[in-house]
This record gives C-alpha cells, structure tokens and sequence, in this order.
C-alpha cells in the first residue's frame, strides 16, 4: 500500500447520499490521495453492502455490525447472519456498534445489551471493533473495561471523538485509537482540539463519516474522502508537523489496527 496516499478509515458509501455517483466517486479515489476506504456497516442492510463494496474494489474493506440507534431491531438471527458476514476476508471489524443516548430510544438498557453482543462477536472472530458513542460516555468506558484483556487486547476505533481529553486518555489506556473527522476543522472544535493535544499521533487515524460532517469550507455539503487532506492539514498544523506525516503515521495506525489484509 503507497504510503502516501490516505487510510480512509470510516465511510459510509452505501448510503443513499451517494446514489447518482458512488462508482465514480470510488473508481476515482486515487485521484484524490486515497489508496484505502473502510466501508462501515450501521446495519445489517449496508453490512452487507459494505461487503458487496469490498469485494468490487481492491482496495476497499468492511465493517459489519449494528449502530446503536438500530439496537432495537436485533435479534439473534442478524447477529448470526452477521458472524457469517465477518468470515470473509474483505471484513476487517465489528462496527459501527456501541452507544448513543441522543436520543431517548432505542432503550439504553437495549443498547448495551447489543453493544455487548457484538463485542463478544468481535472476540470470537478476532477482529477490532469500530465504537460509535454519543453523549454516553460512562457506560461506554464500562463495557470497554469488560472485555479489557479477553485473550489480547482489544485493538479498535473510537469513531468521531467527541469527548475530554481525560477520557481519551482512558480510550488509549486501553489500547484504542481515535478516530478524527472533519470537525477538527470547526470554529467550535475547542474540546476535540484539547482532546488531540493529549492523544499521541500513533493513536490517531483519518476518518470523514461520509456523506456527514464535511470539514471547513465544505461544512454543510455533502463529505467524501477527497475532503481528508484537509483534516490531515488541520492536524498537522495543531501536531507541528508536516502533511504528508499526518498521513504516513496515520496509514501505518490504520494498517496495525484493521490489518493484516486479506483478499478476495
């Protein structure tokens, strides 16, 4: 993998946002600095869309698994179907799972139920996990800290950090990377600005969740990963390095947590 081109690591190319121009979005990804995309399942449809992505494009992987706002809808034969999806080689973690207490429902209760279910999935398979958490933080931790040490240490993504630089000390501590977005780039990105001070670089990987949360200028468009150069700009200037070594180190992070890469 070129090293400097950009490890992708949280797309959503399935969603509908992409309709009229996926394939050419994809086909074009090089063209924009991008040697790798991690298409992310929030449930069990664009699971297996993200897969049916990895399998047309070299250079594209997948996460399975169910978001928390769709907790409510699983049940033992999805999370089955969702083991027999992590089989193939093109899947590379568990995710999008976790917590998000934005909203009242689906039940908390119901959410960490799953949340641990699919934990447990990414144990049986020996795969990362990709951690969605929204304004649940605590009982993230909580669960994190249970499966701390199952048979290895759990490597994963804390997807679209949006908490204290005092908890993604404990995110690291437990062996997590962290994954940082286009609102790096925001006027009111103070508390992920703090937060980036404290996370090492080798803890950090690129990320945009395309279609959502484009960087500035393009706030309110429509994201895709062309847009990362200017995230990986952003963190170079808070980091005090250059560009091009926000994307190697995070290419080399994003290759140690999801790799090693099958095929086919």
């Amino acid at each position: 993998m070129a090293e400097n081109l950009i490890f992708e690591t949280h797309a959503h190319y399935d969603d509908e946002a992409f309709s009229e121009d996926r394939y050419k979005l994809l086909e074009g990804m090089k063209s924009w600095g991008i040697g790798t995309v991690m298409n992310i399942g929030a449930s069990i449809e664009s699971s297996r869309t993200s897969l049916e992505l990895a399998e047309k494009y070299p250079f594209v992987y997948a996460a399975v698994g169910v978001h928390p706002e769709y907790a409510d809808r699983m049940n033992e034969e999805i999370l089955a179907e969702l083991e027999t999806l992590a089989q193939n080689k093109k899947v590379v973690a568990i995710g999008e799972i976790g917590l998000d207490y934005h909203y009242p429902e689906p039940d908390p209760e119901v959410q960490r139920i799953w949340f641990r279910r699919q934990m447990e999935l990414a144990v049986r398979r020996d795969l990362p996990v990709v951690i969605h958490s929204r304004e649940a933080a605590a009982d993230t931790l909580n669960i994190l800290k249970e499966f701390s040490g199952w048979k290895r240490e759990f490597k994963g993504s804390m997807h679209c950090y949006s908490y204290s630089a005092e908890i993604a000390k404990e995110v690291i501590k437990m062996g997590y990377h962290i994954g940082i977005g286009g609102v790096i780039t925001f006027n009111n990105a103070r508390k992920l600005v703090e937060a980036l001070e404290v996370i090492p670089m080798d803890r950090v990987l690129l990320e945009t969740d395309c279609p959502y949360m484009a960087p500035t200028p393009h706030r309110g468009e429509r994201n895709f990963s062309g847009y990362l150069p200017l995230v990986a700009k952003k963190i170079a200037e808070l980091k005090g390095i250059t560009e091009e070594e926000v994307i190697h180190i995070t290419r080399e992070n994003a290759e140690a947590v999801f790799g090693p890469f099958g095929g086919n």
